[in-house]
């Protein structure tokens, strides 16, 4: 029974029990940094344009282990970058701090066409390992190549072993992601 005063979550179960909404409701209330996941797609043809760097805002991510490095994000199966990461297997991560919140809500858009004109306007270094955009200002950035990738119901998730780690910002604040909106922490 929900105390009172609590908004009133709608109760469609699966089979196994919990309703999407109640799932997204508890899972809501699990605060998370905010990453941008990158990667660069190599051209079809040698002789064609240039690949293009794709990105994607992202609050499933987490280190897996240390020995080896290894860290995990959570993709939405057939999403671009699920799709990019079953054939490219490195990528690149760059930790949001505070103030890249135009950053996590550019890439966070859905039914996008190019990312492009996404990368146009930022400040980033192209990662040496992974050949990745890595924003200048994160928290830290990593470089990783993918190690594993397993099935999990609509969602795919991508292991990485970690090639490289930097902290450009380590002292900016995190930027935050809890009940449904991104938020920055007070000191």
């Amino acid at each position: 029974m929900p105390r009172p005063g609590a908004p009133a979550v709608p109760r469609t179960p699966h089979p196994g029990g919990v309703s999407n909404d109640e799932f997204r409701a508890a899972m809501s209330r699990l605060a998370a940094g905010v990453c941008l996941i990158t990667a660069h797609e190599t051209p079809l043809t040698a002789d064609g344009p240039r690949g293009e760097d794709v990105g994607m805002t992202a609050t499933a991510f987490m280190s897996v282990s240390l020995d080896p490095p290894l860290v995990l994000v959570s993709l939405r199966e057939g999403s671009r970058m699920d799709d990019l990461l079953a054939e490219q297997p490195l990528w690149a991560v760059s930790v949001l701090a505070d103030h890249q919140l135009q950053v996590a809500g550019r890439f966070a858009m859905k039914g996008r066409i190019s990312d492009r004109l996404l990368f146009a306007d930022l400040p980033y270094e192209r990662g040496g390992a992974s050949g990745a955009p890595l924003l200048t200002g994160a928290l830290a950035t990593l470089e990783c190549r993918t190690e594993n990738r397993v099935a999990a119901g609509d969602h795919t998730l991508v292991v990485g072993r970690v090639l490289t780690a930097a902290l450009p910002s380590p002292d900016a604040p995190p930027l935050t992601y809890f009940r449904g909106r991104y938020r920055h922490l007070s000191g």
